[in-house]
């Protein structure tokens, strides 16, 4: 084949919408062309493969966003999608972990990786300039203009993307997917939620974690159906297009969800009945990445009709489990496996199983959840040794803790204490810890998870200030703060500090990660 299968164009929905946003629509035959060029550029001067080179691209959401995508795939190379978010260190480190062979950007946001590509010697492309690409057209009309070869096949078993996720190894790791993987996913969730040519999303998720890439973008163009990006989340105007009665779908993390509520608790009473009116007809809104609180589960379906479609997936093998699309939506559960998914829960000290699927086990017991199934990742980049930690028998394990009641899984939380889950992220302690010992007026430090409605979890950090500190010690948190904001992105930021004169540790010398949560609960608790 000349290309990804899941994204190959076909004529009947060549003139179909499939991208939305700052006001234009783009066709499926638009993006199918314009990929085509940029894929066939990347090419250019070079083997008639990319085989396998990672391309890093940056870039606000959009239709610029979905041709790179698909240029890259085209062109036999892996996409290593870069949050517009981050701050330069952080891309820069995923750039050099992934290797990047070239560079691509669009607009002010993709200028910010022309510098970091001339560093490297590596190419920069604008994927925003349309002309520098030549069309087959172009080069039949001038005979000097250098004749466009053909794609190179690109077969299932070839690796597509590379997301980073934290990890307990304190920096991200790079998440290794084949088209093949990626494919299994998005058809596992179009069974499973019903996705149809005639749905439209509203997407509001980040673009670099397989949340807002596959669940939202992958899934309805793979259906056909329409893309619509809310640029920067705004409650308001995400309520007005919710309500506006041109969306069928919606995907979001419980820390929007919970800005949705409060913004609908500020309006006035007749701006919150067209708003819950007009929300009613929606064919699916799905809450996922973080638990969502039942109280908002509740609400949320109080004042719009809707019961929350629960699921629970990460990074490392897509969408694992899922309230049902016809069926009771159980509040505070993730469901049931999805289609394609084997699943099992086990003790991990003794390595038991104690339950696959939904067979029953002892009341109140619970396991690590361990999946099975053609959508699991294929390795950690460049990282063997994590990634034989991370198998047993073809099994991955997920390291977060299950129960399972009356044939519904019910999460309790990460097995690490390090691994904390805020906004829908997934962010490792040890990460932001490392980063704040560099700073010179820190001798020691603790980042912790504390329970938040709206976060699920808020990070917190504990430091010890150094001997040597300026004067005020208890000043610190003020001086650390903006301090790490250049350096870590912002959902990677402590939203509570405390100053301590030691961290509590154990007869080993070990930190005591629940003593210092239970800081932040006594009286010192920052305000």
């Amino acid at each position: 084949m000349t290309g990804p299968a899941l994204f190959s164009s076909s004529p009947e929905r060549s003139d179909r919408v499939a991208v939305l946003a700052d006001g234009a629509s783009r066709t499926y035959g638009e993006i199918d062309a314009q990929s085509r060029r940029l894929a066939q550029h990347l090419l250019a001067g070079a083997a008639a493969d990319l085989d396998g080179a990672r391309v890093g691209f940056l870039m606000e959401p959009g239709f610029e966003y979905v041709v790179t995508q698909w240029a890259i795939w085209r062109a036999g190379g892996i996409a290593v999608p870069l949050c517009p978010d981050h701050p330069a260190r952080e891309i820069e480190y995923v750039i050099d972990d992934a290797d990047c062979a070239a560079l691509i950007g669009a607009g002010k946001t993709g200028r910010r990786v022309e510098g970091p590509a001339r560093e490297r010697g590596i190419p920069f492309h604008d994927a925003a300039d349309a002309s520098a690409y030549p069309s087959a057209s172009d080069a039949a009309a001038d005979s000097c203009a250098p004749e466009l070869g053909p794609l190179p096949p690109v077969g299932a078993d070839r690796p597509a993307m590379i997301l980073y996720t934290s990890g307990t190894t304190g920096r991200p790791k790079g998440v290794v997917t084949t088209h093949g993987q990626i494919e299994a996913h998005i058809r596992s969730l179009l069974d499973a939620w019903k996705w149809g040519p005639n749905d439209r999303i509203l997407h509001v998720l980040p673009l670099h974690h397989t949340h807002g890439v596959v669940n939202a973008l992958c899934c309805p163009l793979y259906a056909g159906a329409a893309v619509e990006f809310g640029g920067p989340f705004d409650p308001a105007g995400t309520w007005e297009r919710l309500a506006s009665g041109d969306i069928s779908v919606f995907m979001a993390v419980p820390t929007i969800y919970a800005k949705l509520l409060q913004a609908w608790d500020a309006a006035d009473r007749a701006t919150r009945e067209r708003w819950s009116g007009g929300v009613r007809p929606l064919r699916l809104m799905v809450s996922g990445s973080a638990a969502l609180p039942v109280r908002a589960f509740e609400r949320w379906d109080e004042i719009t009709g809707h019961r929350l479609l629960e699921r629970y997936g990460m990074t490392e093998i897509g969408m694992g489990l899922s309230n049902p699309f016809d069926g009771e939506r159980r509040p505070g559960t993730v469901g049931q496996p999805l289609p394609g998914v084997e699943l099992r829960l086990v003790r991990p000290a003794t390595g038991q199983v104690l339950a696959e699927g939904v067979e029953a086990l002892e009341p109140g017991e619970s396991g690590e959840i361990q999946v099975r199934g053609p959508m699991v990742f294929s390795e950690y980049w460049r990282r063997p040794a994590e990634t034989t930690a991370a198998f047993v028998d073809g099994w991955f394990l997920t390291g977060d803790e299950a129960v399972l009641e009356d044939g519904y899984y019910r999460l309790l939380g990460r097995r690490s204490v390090d691994i904390l889950k805020s906004g829908g992220y997934k962010i490792s302690a040890v990460e932001i810890e490392e980063m704040l010992r560099t700073h010179p007026e820190v001798r020691d430090c603790a980042v912790v998870g504390i329970p938040d409605e709206e976060w699920g979890e808020r990070i917190a950090a504990a430091v010890v200030p150094d001997p040597g500190a300026a004067p005020r010690p208890d000043s610190l948190p003020e001086r650390l703060d903006p301090w790490v904001r250049e350096r870590l992105a912002r959902y990677k930021v402590p939203r509570a500090w405390l100053c301590v004169a030691d961290l509590p540790r154990n007869a080993m010398g070990k930190v005591r990660k629940p003593a210092v949560q239970a800081l932040f609960h006594g009286p010192r608790r920052p305000s």
